[in-house]
């Protein structure tokens, strides 16, 4: 089939990229052209700004793809723009994410039909919104289907801590410098390597099943961050990590620029029910976080992209917050 991915060049969209070429589609990328990607020399390149209307108008005729795969698409107008310019193609495939639920959730694990108001964030309710308008127009314009991964990792990309996505935190576990965790450490989280979920992004290409359908694909391996700490320093042959513990609230109020990520996410203990994408789309989890996570630090340093351990001004909190609990310890002694 002709597949366009609205991207192609993001974490994510390079493994769909890869993997809709080797499964024998012909695959066009349209970006902005700003970011280089390790694409097959298949890949056809189309530049341009999605947000530029008539240009998206002269992408969907000049390319006239059966099938659209959207990586980019952030907000309800964006959306509506895109159902005008590709009304006609056999499908159309929005990424979207497990950030349109409410937190907490009400039960764990969450399906697909978990209540998704009041919303988390502004992203989340975005996200929302524009997976409400595709599927306005689904057997219309198009036949829609809605994929929402959680936290996707992998070669491209950083590996993401509590205090957000500074490289400078491998840097850290490497030197056996003191981590940041939010917490006590055993809320659960779970990174899925894009790989395995670009697999359901090319397995719904053209498969009616999913037609009208919203899929999760996420981790099928929830570790605690305690955990995910341990597994990073393990991948790096570092010292076990030195966990400082910080209560959630007290990091957002000592570094609210810090912890957006956070306050919306990271504090909350989720699991996703992927049974549904399992069955339909042969979703599998196949790269373990342990072995993911190795070869995403392995990308990292052979690019130089990893951070001095002090680019952040962690020390700064964590000592703050030792000289803060120290009294409460000796009087409690006392």
């Amino acid at each position: 089939m002709d597949v366009l991915i609205i991207g192609g060049t993001g974490l994510i969209s390079t493994g769909i990229a890869r993997q809709a070429v080797d499964a024998g589609h012909d695959v066009t990328a349209f970006h902005r052209g700003e970011t280089d990607a390790d694409l097959p020399d298949a890949v056809s390149h189309i530049h341009g700004d999605r947000n530029d209307d008539e240009r998206l108008a002269e992408v969907a005729a000049d390319v006239d793809p059966a099938v659209v795969i959207d990586m980019v698409c952030f907000s309800p107008e964006q959306a509506e723009n895109a159902v005008e310019a590709f009304a006609g193609v056999d499908q159309y495939i929005f990424c979207s994410t497990v950030d349109v639920y409410h937190r907490p959730l009400d039960r764990n694990p969450a399906t697909e039909e978990a209540a998704r108001h009041p919303p988390v964030s502004d992203y989340g309710e975005d996200k929302a919104e524009c997976e409400d308008v595709f599927m306005d127009a689904h057997g219309d314009a198009f036949e829609t289907t809605v994929i929402r991964p959680w936290s996707t990792y992998g070669e491209g990309g950083p590996v993401i801590h509590t205090m957000g996505w500074g490289t400078y935190y491998l840097d850290r576990v490497r030197k056996g410098e003191p981590i940041i965790v939010h917490g006590d450490g055993a809320t659960l989280w779970g990174p899925c390597h894009r790989d395995d979920v670009a697999v359901a992004f090319v397995n719904a290409v053209g498969n009616e099943t999913a037609y009208g359908e919203a899929y999760h694909v996420t981790s099928e391996e929830v570790i605690s961050w305690k955990q995910y700490h341990e597994y990073v320093a393990d991948a790096m042959d570092a010292p076990e990590p030195d966990l400082v513990s910080i209560p959630t609230d007290q990091l957002v109020a000592a570094a609210p620029d810090r912890t957006d990520p956070l306050l919306d996410h990271f504090q909350y203990s989720t699991v996703f029910d992927n049974s549904k994408a399992k069955r339909d789309l042969d979703f599998e989890y196949t790269i373990s976080f342990r072995e993911g996570v190795e070869r995403t630090i392995a990308d990292l340093e052979e690019r130089d992209a990893i951070d001095d351990w002090d680019a952040e001004n962690d020390d700064e909190i964590i000592d703050a917050w030792r000289d803060a609990t120290a009294p409460f310890a000796a009087a409690v002694d006392d």
